[in-house]
């Protein structure tokens, strides 16, 4: 990328990131709005709960999920696992002969 390139997309990802951080200006207000009732805080503790262990626990399920199906499908595959090929049976020929 040439220089005049890099100082285009240079100048772009200021601009948007300028123009981003502008329009989000109300969503750090200090004011709260008409009808806005919030709930009581988080603890440490649900925070922690919510954000990283459930996610955490929720990848485990699904990745559990994905290796029951997995080894599943493996066992009722018996075309592919019993074919030996050519180059492995030149292989054990050559280290039969020299055992």
């Amino acid at each position: 990328m040439d220089k005049k390139n890099a100082l285009r997309a240079g100048a772009l990802a200021a601009g948007t990131t300028l123009m981003m951080l502008l329009m989000s200006s109300p969503a750090s207000a200090l004011t709260r709005d008409d009808g806005d009732d919030p709930g009581p805080g988080l603890s440490v503790i649900e925070t922690l709960g919510l954000f990283v262990v459930a996610p955490i626990v929720l990848y485990l399920v699904i990745a559990g999920l994905v290796m029951v199906g997995d080894k599943s499908h493996k066992r009722k595959d018996a075309t592919s696992s019993n074919i030996a090929t050519k180059a492995d049976s030149e292989a054990d020929t050559k280290a039969d002969a020299k055992a």
